[in-house]
């Protein structure tokens, strides 16, 4: 693991990965990796909060174990569960009709040979640099993040079969939400807060530019601002910024190097995933001039 130096340090090597910052991300980074603090990452969907946590993971030559929340997850998915068909081989190869025996077993069927590490278990105990992200944590419900309180804050969790299994090594946890829900205020406390928003069109075009370096940098401009207005409708889903690099990538294919109102309606599936939402938008449809550039 190489730390980070410096705030202008983490801009330096999250860019050099290819993820953008701005001073708060660089900022929050650098703080969560000195304070040994998790970071909380909000915002709508589509705008970089899952691929910071990559980026940090690169940036630091770190392993990436990734948590995704859904409702209804529990421990057994997220911390451990038992191996029960291993255990269950282990009985009916055993005397279990001698009751020291049987004890024996019992005692063999809860140990580490019958242990399956999930991720947050796996996080805790790895002696390697690790990013934990934990993906989407507002889908989950209170009890769970009940669960996550005693990871964040102590740096261990119960096991009842095992005793208390304390982290051997913290790592760089990443928890994302979309706001689905209000996050309880003991977990926000335990973190380090961020907020990522859409970009500006400086720095969007600048994203576009380096994941989609083919792109004429008029283009990407005028695509960048398109994406921009379309954002300012009443959408149900706005294009992210990963449908703003898809859609590049489709002009580029279809040999387009800059858009009128007619490429712009015949390609908006790739940016609009709901059909109220293409309606919406192909009324109200403007396409701004290509900028003359220097």
């Amino acid at each position: 693991m190489t730390e980070f130096s410096g705030v202008t340090d983490v801009n330096k090597r999250l860019s050099a990965v290819g993820y953008l910052p701005d001073e708060a991300i660089d900022t929050v980074v650098y703080l969560a990796e000195r304070l040994g603090k998790p970071v909380l990452v909000e915002g709508p969907a589509g705008v970089g909060k899952t691929e910071l946590a990559k980026a940090v993971a690169m940036a630091r030559g770190a392993e990436l174990i990734r948590l995704q929340c859904y409702e209804g997850l529990d421990e057994a998915k997220a911390l451990y569960e038992w191996n029960y068909k291993k255990q269950l081989l282990r009985i009916q190869f055993s005397n279990t009709d001698d009751e020291a025996a049987w004890h024996e077993v019992h005692d063999d069927l809860f140990s580490e040979e019958y242990l399956l590490e999930r991720p947050l278990l796996r996080a805790l105990r790895s002696d390697h640099d690790v990013v934990l992200l934990i993906d989407e944590v507002d889908k989950v419900d209170f009890e769970f993040e009940a669960l996550l309180l005693e990871i964040l804050s102590d740096f261990q969790v119960t096991i009842p079969e095992l005793g208390t299994v304390r982290g051997t090594k913290r790592p760089f946890v990443v928890l994302t939400s979309n706001n689905t829900r209000e996050l309880s205020e003991a977990l926000k406390r335990r973190c380090l807060y961020l907020h990522i928003d859409y970009p500006d069109v400086d720095r969007e075009r600048a994203i576009v530019m380096t994941h989609v370096p083919d792109a004429p940098e008029a283009l990407a401009d005028q695509l960048v601002r398109v994406v921009r207005s379309l954002r300012q409708l009443e959408l149900k889903k706005p294009p992210s910024i990963s449908e703003t690099l898809d859609w590049a990538r489709t002009l580029l294919e279809l040999g387009f190097d800059t858009i009128d109102e007619n490429v712009a309606r015949s390609t908006l599936n790739v940016l609009l995933k709901y059909r109220q939402d293409i309606e919406r938008a192909d009324s109200h449809l403007r396409v701004p001039p290509r900028p003359e550039m220097n």
